[in-house]
């Protein structure tokens, strides 16, 4: 048993080989799944009835209502679920609305295609931007560090980014955690270099406003202004350009629809507790009461932010910052889904780029490897179970980031100083 604990420690037992084994039988499967999908669908249906791309049913029948005329309507649960049935036939599922009016261009401009031809551009196009953020960052990483391989010069990143389990579960709800993952990590990587770019990303995600709970406090906490600004002046103009697009009574309608989305879709957990990866989901799912649930997870979110106010207020690694503005991201939420995992991508680069520039400290490779596995089994081991993967595993790496900040800066040192007896 010690000896288990400690090459999970040391995580000398990640090798290359079993790196790349692993990774290339999770993407054979997951390419065997996809493919499974289509193979055996009946139109645009898969064999359960379900729409191909499931999720991106909601996205596509959205867009069609603009170019209707109607956009409003998108946010119409009853309206909503009968497009869709128009679409897809009777027996389809509902796939709610849950955006902001914003992502009504993209579904417009996606209505225009077929459907799988739009499913394919909109997954094609995304996964692309994605891989592309990965390779930035590992590159910028390692043209930083003095010494550090150049880690993009090996394909293995390649491989573990395309065979991340996160990308096959993405992928089969046609869902927009690629783009999520995109704006993430691009802003981040240039927020320093170039903070009014980075404020427009981060203003992009407003698409996805659960997820940005903490850019703001922390772009405040460490007085990144201009980001700040930026990121404020984008979400205006994105709200002012989609009221003369679409009209003012299209913010009548998003509001309507809210509190459908909050007791439906959240606090009774109409999409499934064991879909949802979050520290309120996990409440509920054991049980608790929907007040108690908003407590635990106002309770995470409150210490969330103060971890991150710290972290980014000190002269800790950026990686180290970056990896943990994410991390906090996801889980300061209390409404995210396994798919929504993939935006974790940005994270695990970040801190892969800074072990490999400096050293890995004990725990962290095996954290990584939990953390890329564990959205291929989380849906299906709570639901079978009842216990949670998804959120243990990124407050893990999110401790193990703090840790190692303080190690770095000699916090645990000053402490232990602090506490010697005087003689």
């Amino acid at each position: 048993m010690r000896s288990f604990l400690t090459h999970l420690q040391t995580g000398d037992w990640i090798t290359r080989e079993r790196v790349r084994l692993w990774a290339l039988a999770v993407l054979v499967a997951s390419i065997g799944g996809i493919a499974f999908l289509f193979v055996t669908s009946d139109g645009l249906n898969d064999y359960q009835g379900r729409p191909l791309g499931t999720d991106f049913s909601n996205i596509y029948a959205g867009g069609t209502y603009v170019l209707d005329g109607t956009p409003g309507l998108a946010f119409d649960p009853p309206l909503q679920h009968k497009r869709e049935q128009a679409i897809f036939g009777e027996a389809t599922p509902f796939y709610g609305w849950c955006y902001p009016p914003f992502l009504l261009f993209v579904s417009a401009l996606l209505a225009l295609m077929p459907y799988t031809t739009a499913l394919a551009v909109w997954q094609g196009t995304t996964l692309l931007l994605y891989l592309g953020m990965i390779w930035a960052i590992l590159r910028s990483m390692s043209s930083n560090a003095s010494g550090a391989p150049n880690l993009t010069r090996d394909w293995m990143w390649l491989l573990l980014a395309v065979a991340s389990p996160a990308v096959f579960v993405n992928l089969g709800h046609g869902h927009n955690g690629f783009l999520t993952a995109t704006l993430m990590g691009l802003a981040l990587l240039v927020l320093d270099r170039r903070p009014i770019l980075a404020g427009i990303l981060f203003g992009l995600l407003s698409y996805k406003p659960q997820f940005g709970i903490m850019i703001p406090l922390v772009l405040m906490a460490s007085m990144r202004w201009r980001a700040f600004a930026s990121a404020t002046a984008t979400v205006l103009a994105l709200a002012v350009v989609t009221t003369l697009a679409f009209g003012p009574d299209i913010w009548r309608a998003f509001i309507d629809s809210m509190p459908w989305t909050r007791e439906v879709v959240l606090e009774q957990g109409g999409t499934g507790w064991y879909k949802l990866q979050t520290v309120f989901s996990w409440a509920r799912m054991w049980g608790g009461s929907v007040p108690l649930a908003y407590a635990i997870q106002g309770a995470a979110t409150v210490t969330l932010g103060g971890a991150l106010v710290w972290l980014w207020r000190s002269a800790a690694s950026y990686p180290l910052k970056a990896a943990a503005l994410t991390v906090a991201s996801i889980l300061a939420t209390p409404y995210n889904l396994d798919y929504d995992l993939v935006a974790l991508a940005p994270a695990i680069a970040f801190l892969a780029a800074d072990g490999f520039s400096r050293g890995f400290a004990p725990w962290e490779k095996t954290a990584l490897a939990f953390v890329w596995f564990v959205p291929l089994i989380a849906r299906t081991f709570a639901e079978q179970t009842l216990i949670p993967l998804g959120v243990p595993a990124m407050l893990l790496v999110f401790a193990l980031v703090l840790r190692r900040a303080a190690d770095d800066l000699g916090t645990f040192s000053r402490w232990q100083s602090a506490a010697q007896p005087i003689k």
